[in-house]
């Protein structure tokens, strides 16, 4: 199933079950009420919505679709910004447009919204809707100032009902024939839909979508055409990629929905990622269900903050039993339900798809497993499965969230959810990150191992005396060196590590020998200190690890970006098995016979 079809699918679903705005209908934030009398005068402006430490969240409501504006003044039907509805802007906002043709800030709005009113009511008897334009012909902007929280209302979306009475305007049966009549008006030409397979009247221009960070606030659109170079065989803008009225409301409709809620959205560097199963009828609460399970794995589906924590603990256990088609105690997760993932990236007024992921849900499992199995080292460094974030993070200047490369995380993201090779950008910058602030942690040398295994390469979980790679073993004697320089100077300002390890991983040639000569030094000191139990454990580590170099050459001159991942990956081993021996800095102080 394509994508728009797919979204087509679960507007059907949802509208079915009363939980989507009708054609011509979407959800948009409005923040005011007009209430006006059958004279057209207006009687009260309503707060909508709630009040949040002090700030003003609109309410989402089902309104007529709003116009597609560029540049151009366009207005919406039954309701709109105050500029275009009462012709009165923000002043701190001014408008060059007006400006140059002389016109006060919101005039040629308000003449705009007028008239699109006017020409779309036409003839009517229904009494909110005359009232509604009788408000039109006698309002005039200069009474502004007088209404009940006009500067609170500047710029806010406004819609309109009758004293007296509970329905807004917009949701008249009345009002809604006159948005299905201006809605069918607008398409004339008919072709086949490539959605739906069907004849029905073709979406010149598309819905535009909102909440995709970094796109347009006002919207972006997925399928467009806007130059003349796009021109084919006479078609031009939406017929060039015939999609129905219905299926181009309906995607776009249903996405937005996915990209309004926390629940099924998530931000993974620049891409957007949206993800939803698709249940049988009756079935709703396995969807959701499924929803919240990959949540957690996303990050608890937070928008803009990662937590490293967010993750539950028994994450890879319900994982592992929907992988494997196990119930689930609590949950109503069916492995065979079909679940999507979509992610969407900025591209200036267009939104890009950066992937698109159509599968069970049991596969998916299985795919998420494997990426925490590639990412596997020991010991184990985390105590609960990490997020994108938590693992992203170690490749940001000063760990800072902002310094993450967009690009790179949603790419990460794909190759997770796809199965593919990681990136290989990933395994360079975690190098790069190592080189420029020498932190060898457990995060990075997972980054790094899983890398290498979804190359098809074999990087050892736990430590391995008896692996011959020389990357790997250069690693673990960096990190017996540095313990030696310990254990004879003790702590100093700037160790081996500080000044060597960039250089030790990559050309190797021209360090180790300089490090050896200096460890024979600072095992002679050790001896005088009394260490002399941990100087013979340390030249016994030397010696097992240089027996598996070569003995004519053991030091290459270079190592290639596999060699220099795996030297971090021994570094990690080795240094983690002599400080669990040895886990307190005091043990250095003891002295051994």
């Amino acid at each position: 199933m394509s994508m728009l079809a797919s979204l087509v699918q679960r507007y059907e679903q949802l509208a079915a079950r009363d939980e989507a705005p009708l054609l011509g209908y979407s959800n948009e934030k409005i923040a005011f009420g007009i209430v006006i009398n059958r004279d057209g005068n207006v009687i009260d402006t309503v707060p909508l919505g709630t009040f949040e430490k002090g700030k003003h969240r609109p309410e989402i409501m089902s309104v007529p679709q709003p116009v597609i504006r560029t540049v151009g003044i366009a207005a919406n039907l039954l309701w709109d910004k105050t500029s275009y509805a009462f012709g009165v802007a923000d002043p701190a906002k001014p408008s060059k447009r007006a400006e140059k043709k002389g016109l006060r800030a919101g005039e040629e709005e308000f003449l705009v919204f007028k008239k699109r009113q006017q020409e779309a009511i036409g003839e009517t008897t229904d009494a909110g809707l005359l009232a509604f334009l009788a408000f039109l012909g006698r309002w005039t902007p200069e009474s502004y100032e007088a209404l009940p929280h006009a500067q609170d209302m500047l710029d806010a979306n406004v819609v309109f009902r009758l004293d007296g009475e509970t329905t807004w305007l917009h949701d008249r049966p009345a009002a809604r024939a006159v948005v299905a009549r201006a809605s069918s008006n607008e398409h004339t030409s008919r072709g086949l839909c490539l959605v739906s397979g069907e004849q029905a009247p073709i979406a010149r221009l598309h819905p535009s979508i909102k909440g995709v960070r970094d796109a347009q606030s006002s919207g972006a659109a997925i399928v467009s055409f806007n130059q003349s170079a796009f021109t084919s065989y006479g078609k031009d803008q939406g017929a060039n990629a015939p999609v129905s009225e219905f299926a181009a409301f309906a995607y776009t409709t249903a996405l937005n929905g996915l990209l309004a809620d926390s629940r099924h959205r998530v931000q993974i560097g620049d891409a957007s990622v949206v993800f939803w199963a698709e249940p049988k009828a009756g079935e709703e609460q396995i969807a959701e269900d499924a929803a919240s399970l990959m949540a957690q794995f996303f990050g608890g589906g937070a928008v803009d903050e990662p937590d490293a924590d967010s993750v539950e603990a028994d994450l890879l256990t319900k994982l592992t039993s929907i992988a494997k088609g196990r119930p689930l105690p609590g949950l109503t997760v069916d492995p065979a339900t079909p679940f999507f993932v979509l992610g969407l990236s900025p591209n200036a007024a267009r939104i890009s798809v950066r992937f698109w992921l159509e599968s069970s849900l049991s596969e998916l499992a299985a795919r998420l497993i494997r990426h925490y199995e590639d990412l596997r080292v020991e010991p184990i460094p985390w105590k609960r499965p990490p997020t994108f974030w938590r693992l992203l993070v170690e490749l940001a200047a000063q760990r800072k969230t902002e310094n993450i490369p967009s690009h790179l995380a949603g790419e990460f993201a794909r190759a997770v959810l796809t199965g593919g090779p990681y990136p290989l950008p990933l395994l360079t910058l975690t190098l790069t990150r190592l080189r420029a602030d020498h932190e060898v942690n457990g995060y990075r040398a997972a980054l790094i191992k899983a890398c290498l295994t979804r190359l098809g390469k074999e990087v050892p979980v736990s430590l391995a005396r008896d692996e011959l790679d020389p990357g790997y073993r250069l690693g673990r004697l960096f990190a017996v060196l540095e313990v030696v320089q310990r254990a004879g100077v003790g702590d100093v300002n700037a160790g081996i590590r500080d000044r060597y390890i960039g250089a030790a991983s990559a050309t190797p040639a021209r360090v180790f020998p300089l490090l050896l000569r200096g460890a024979q030094n600072h095992l002679s000191a050790a001896r005088k200190k009394g260490r002399v139990g941990w100087a013979v454990n340390l030249e016994k580590e030397i010696s097992q690890i240089m027996s598996g170099l070569e003995a004519h050459k053991p030091f290459p001159a270079s190592l290639d970006l596999d060699r220099q991942g795996r030297f971090f990956v021994g570094f990690y081993h080795q240094n983690a098995e002599l400080f669990t021996k040895h886990p307190k800095d005091a043990d250095l102080d003891e002295t051994e016979e």
